[in-house]
């Protein structure tokens, strides 16, 4: 079985410091993160799906955080065709994207050389966590994925992205463009997995060596996709988004208010052990981000996943200083 790394989607969220889940020295940005890694070897980031990050921030991500430790970084809003504030863009580039009238504008609404300046900096603003000389990561053997700190790049597709020769191509030039960097690809359009098309969907990933992100989601609605688990890379990654009643909704704590079971937790290390056979590293990234939810469902998979299968009541690791 290859190695897995638990983590969550965030470690800022408000509710989450409501919670009382960091200790009360952890009393800043700085020392909610050192907390966090020492609970943690993985976290995903985000927030640079809502604004490109910078370079300065990633630097002190990177310091923060011990030696293996790993950041998956979600792509930028307009790269995975959703809709982008114009105001969500740096200053400079703002005038150019409010050419076309809106103030939320789509990736077919903006002049080629202002996408790819975006992208420029959004790469050039991760180097801090790649680290000096890492090497492309279809180079790197067992147990050295990740030689620095940056793991994978999310790119996750909206509902209205289906399966197609084109938004095929889509996905390879996004990863070509970031590339040595690697990217994984979750989609929330049902085509892409369907009974007729799932075997092609995993084909096509394999053949390109792209990570599928398989999913726990709710069911029913045009953007569930099947809780499939395949390993299409070397890299095989899961995210947990739970299974709320009000997925819909625009309220945080309505649609990622769900806490697993300890039943669905035993299921899911099950399921997950089998997926980690099959990769040489697995990313489990939380996404139930409301409260503690997603930290405290995080710990109790991790402790089923280690060696020894330990189910004993999780105590954080409070000691030290910050």
């Amino acid at each position: 079985m290859g190695e897995i790394l638990v983590g969550t989607a965030g470690w800022t969220d408000r509710s989450l410091i409501a919670s009382g889940w960091y200790p009360p020295e952890a009393n800043n940005p700085e020392k909610r993160l050192r907390y966090y890694a020492r609970q943690f070897p993985l976290v995903e980031v985000d927030a640079t799906y809502y604004a490109l990050p910078a370079e300065q921030t990633a630097r002190a991500w990177a310091e923060r955080t011990p030696d293996g430790f790993t950041f998956n970084i979600k792509a930028f809003s307009l790269f995975t065709q959703h809709p982008t504030p114009v105001r969500a863009l740096p200053a400079d580039l703002r005038e150019a994207a409010s050419q076309a009238g809106k103030e939320r504008v789509y990736l077919k609404d903006v002049d080629p050389a202002l996408t790819d300046q975006a992208w420029d900096r959004f790469l050039a603003a991760l180097e801090p966590l790649r680290g000096a000389g890492q090497l492309d990561a279809r180079q790197l053997g067992a147990g050295q994925l990740g030689a620095g700190k940056l793991g994978a790049i999310l790119l996750q597709f909206p509902p209205w992205f289906p399966i197609s020769r084109a938004n095929k191509d889509y996905i390879l030039a996004c990863a070509q463009r970031t590339a040595p960097r690697r990217v994984c690809v979750e989609f929330r359009n049902h085509t892409w997995m369907t009974e007729d098309n799932q075997e092609e969907t995993l084909r096509f990933l394999a053949d390109h060596q792209l990570p599928y992100v398989c999913v726990d989601m709710p069911q029913g609605y045009p953007s569930s996709i099947p809780p499939v688990l395949a390993a299409t890379s070397d890299l095989a990654v899961v995210r947990m988004h739970g299974h709320s009643d009000k997925w819909t909704s625009k309220e945080i704590a309505e649609r990622f208010g769900y806490r697993y079971s300890e039943d669905e937790l035993d299921e899911w290390a099950r399921r997950i052990r089998g997926l980690a056979a099959e990769a040489d590293t697995t990313h489990v990234v939380f996404n139930n981000c409301y409260s503690d939810y997603a930290h405290v469902n995080a710990r109790q998979l991790a402790d089923r996943l280690g060696p020894d299968g330990d189910r004993r009541p999780w105590s954080p690791v409070r000691s030290g200083s910050e």
